[in-house]
This record gives structure tokens, C-alpha cells and sequence, in this order.
């Protein structure tokens, strides 16, 4: 398996699939790599290079019960992003993912990320604060790190329908999707996935965004039941200096495999802008 090992010992499992200009995707919370299948698929065949990583303690990387915060996860994909000396490259989050891509190009992305792209992210926050009064209430997230957990494997069976809006009127409920979505999820330590609990959702970003200024692409559905679209994706873009907004009737969360054709061609067509 391709793996790197950072500075703390932790082990990094990565994709890094064909060649051409990079493309780098950082899944969400609590999967892998492998929840972006489809899009690596896609732009392998349109002669990009794709590379995705399992974030420490989630998937095929080490089991760690260490470096769970924002800071952290950027700074392995710093270390990951030079041994493999990428340039010109496009960092795309979902999710989880795109708090990781907002504070790593925020803090390490000078001179080798030319674009960015924010899906169903958590900036510029996630939980109901202060800062944040239309924000997730801090009761649902308590049952996000007790399903977590005290029965990891039903809550992550059930979080699957909210996720992907298989709870909606007239919506095709996949189980292909669901059983992969679990299995990533299993794959991954309980502390480590507990821990991120406590990252996506109270880890701030307002800095960050308005740090970045290469252009950035902000994609959130419009009946997001994770992420609200009013209170993360529709003001990132107002904190970003080079950003634009796509947003999606009813698309849910997980947009990206529901609706990956769509999604695809809206990323091909920003990238290749």
C-alpha cells in the first residue's frame, strides 16, 4: 500500500493514481479515500492526476489516538503533499474535508495550490455558538459523539439517510451506498472518529477563508440535513476574496455520490476555467 509516515510516527494511507495536472480530495467525516471513487474515476479518465488520503485514524491510516484537531490533519497533508511534490494542483473537500482543505491551503498552499473547492463543507463553523447563532445545535452534536460512541456500528447505518436524503419524498434509498458509506466508516478507529466529532464541529475557519486568495469554488445542496446551507457553504463565500457560490436544489449531503454526474462536470468546468 502506498503510505507516507509523518512526524509523529502516524502512518498516512494514500491514493495516487495517473498523471497530468494534480487533483487532491479530502473525504469528510467518519469515511475514507474511497468516498471519492467516483469523482478520481471521472478525472483519471479525463487525464488528471488524483490522489486521495484516509486522515490519520480514519480508514487504512494508523489507529492513533493522537493529533485529532485541524491543525494536524493539515499539517500531514503538507507533509504528504511534498514528498509527492505536487504543483499547480487542485485541493477539493467535502464536508470534514473541507475544513481540512480551507486551514491546509490557508497555511501551506503558497506557490502549489492554483485552485480550491469547499462541498457540503463545515466553514466557517458548524455548531450553534455565539458566532454562530443559526448553527447546529450542540445537543445534536452530543448525539453525533454518543452514537459514536456507544453504538458506532447502528448510528452509522442510520446517519446514512439523513446524509444522502434517502429520507426525502420519492427518494431512490440505495443500499449499495449505504453498506459502502458503513463500511468506510468501520474501518476507522471509534476514538479517532470520536475525536473529530469535537474538530468539525467546533473548529472556527473565518481566518482561514479570508486568508485564501486563489479562486475558490463553494458547492452546498440546497436541502443539506448535515451541513445547513444557510449557515456554512452560503457564508464561506462571502469570507472568501476570489470565491463563487453553486448551490443545488435538493441536493443533499453526500451530493457527491447521489449526484455524482452533475457534481463532475460542475467541478470539470471550474477546474479547466
Amino acid at each position: 500500500m502506498d503510505m507516507i509516515t509523518v512526524k509523529d510516527g502516524t502512518k498516512i494511507y494514500f491514493k495516487d493514481w495517473g498523471s497530468g495536472r494534480p487533483l487532491f480530495f479530502h473525504h469528510g467525516w467518519p469515511l475514507s479515500a474511497d468516498d471519492w471513487d467516483s469523482q478520481m474515476m471521472f478525472f483519471l479518465e479525463h487525464g488528471f492526476r488524483v490522489i486521495a488520503h484516509d486522515r490519520r485514524g480514519h480508514g487504512r491510516s494508523t489507529q492513533t489516538f493522537l493529533g485529532h484537531d485541524m491543525d494536524t490533519y493539515a499539517a500531514d497533508v503538507a507533509e504528504l503533499v511534498d514528498v509527492l511534490d505536487l504543483k499547480d494542483s487542485v485541493h477539493i473537500g467535502h464536508s470534514t474535508g473541507g475544513g481540512e482543505v480551507a486551514r491546509y491551503v490557508a497555511r501551506y498552499g503558497k506557490g502549489r495550490v492554483a485552485k480550491a473547492v469547499l462541498i457540503s463543507a463545515i466553514p466557517p463553523t458548524f455548531m450553534k455558538s455565539d458566532k454562530n447563532p443559526d448553527g447546529v445545535p450542540k445537543e445534536v452534536v452530543d448525539g453525533i459523539r454518543n452514537g459514536t460512541a456507544n453504538h458506532r456500528a447502528q448510528f452509522y447505518k442510520d446517519i446514512t439517510i439523513p446524509f444522502y436524503g434517502f429520507n426525502r419524498p420519492g427518494a431512490v434509498v440505495s443500499e449499495g451506498i449505504q453498506e459502502n458509506w458503513w463500511r468506510q466508516g468501520m474501518m476507522g478507529a471509534a476514538t479517532a472518529h470520536y475525536q473529530c466529532v469535537k474538530v468539525l464541529s467546533e473548529t472556527e475557519f473565518y481566518d482561514d477563508l479570508k486568508i485564501i486568495d486563489i479562486p475558490v469554488l463553494v458547492m452546498h445542496g440546497e436541502d443539506d440535513q448535515i451541513c445547513p446551507f444557510p449557515t456554512t457553504g452560503a457564508r464561506s463565500v462571502k469570507l472568501l476574496k476570489n470565491g463563487t457560490l453553486k448551490s443545488y436544489p435538493g441536493f443533499p449531503h453526500g451530493m457527491p455520490t447521489t449526484h455524482a454526474d452533475q457534481i463532475n462536470a460542475d467541478l470539470l468546468a471550474f477546474i479547466e476555467s
